[in-house]
């Protein structure tokens, strides 16, 4: 049972980052006409509707350390997707993404305890072997945007367990959405608002789905199976991921770095599967 515990949970976050992935591939048309942060505020928005009318949480499924929780997650959400794309405006999308992935390195690094730190470390080489960020110039700007992203990414893991553990179903998600999107629409609504056409909202309303109603939902599921070190060790497939479909979507041929850090990081995503089943939650069912 526990392997099976395990094994589960690697699935759904490799279901997650998979849609991650397709959702960013079909993103990126939008950027043009609202630029990557109204691009990122219009899933936001849909998401949150999505999953209000959805899972239509009631104030009284939560105690005051859960919906505590569900705002902060809000927040840290509305944070990671909005930095990350300031980052990539700035960044090559290789160097962004390597230092983004800094985040969940270093909750693998620091949860792992000791003698687990192999994994994260392989992940690690894996990472910056796939996204070679020696290549292109380093806005100082981009920079401090894309470590504010794996700041974020580092806080998203940690509360969206806790959130996983306090709040039964999806409900978590159906608070901390709607709290994301609203943060978003502080800072990128009133720039965007303007530009929208009926076409580019049906757009957004399905880019919501692929991305993040269905993988933020696979992420909290997979985080009630699996430890942070072990989930945070296995989000480092997700460059491996990004290359796969960007080679039948984008036709972005890898080069050799890129297929060494492939190897690299589904090693380290191996290895850390086994060891990554947590206890079920008290209260809370792994089945959920």
């Amino acid at each position: 049972m526990p392997a099976r515990t395990a094994r589960s949970g690697a699935a759904l976050a490799a279901g997650a980052m998979l849609c991650v992935q397709l959702g960013l591939a079909a993103s990126v048309g939008l950027f043009d006409r609202i630029g990557p942060e109204g691009a990122a505020w219009l899933r936001l928005a849909w998401a949150a509707v999505l999953l209000l009318v959805l899972v239509r949480p009631r104030p009284s499924a939560f105690t005051r350390t859960g919906l505590r929780a569900c705002v902060a997650l809000g927040i840290v959400t509305a944070g990671l997707t909005l930095f990350f794309m300031a980052a990539v405006a700035r960044l090559p999308l290789g160097t962004a993404s390597a230092l983004e992935f800094l985040g969940p390195l270093g909750v693998a690094v620091v949860r792992g305890g000791r003698g687990k730190l192999q994994w994260p470390a392989l992940a690690a080489v894996g990472v910056v072997l796939l996204t070679e960020p020696w290549h292109g110039g380093a806005d100082p700007v981009g920079v401090a945007f894309a470590l504010a992203a794996a700041v974020c990414w580092a806080a998203y893991i940690l509360l969206t367990q806790r959130v996983g553990d306090e709040v039964a179903g999806l409900r978590g998600l159906a608070v901390s959405m709607p709290v994301a999107a609203l943060a978003a629409t502080v800072v990128v609504g009133p720039s965007v608002l303007g530009t929208l056409t009926p076409e580019l909202v049906l757009v957004g309303l399905g880019l919501a789905v692929l991305l993040p109603v269905v993988p933020f939902s696979l992420e909290l599921l997979a985080l009630r199976r699996l430890t942070t070190a072990a989930f945070g060790t296995l989000m480092s497939l997700e460059p491996a991921v990004a290359l796969v479909v960007g080679l039948v979507a984008l036709h972005q041929v890898p080069g050799p770095a890129a297929v060494a850090g492939i190897a690299f990081v589904v090693a380290a995503g191996v290895g850390a599967e086994p060891t990554g089943r947590r206890a079920a939650p008290s209260g809370i069912p792994v089945a959920q």
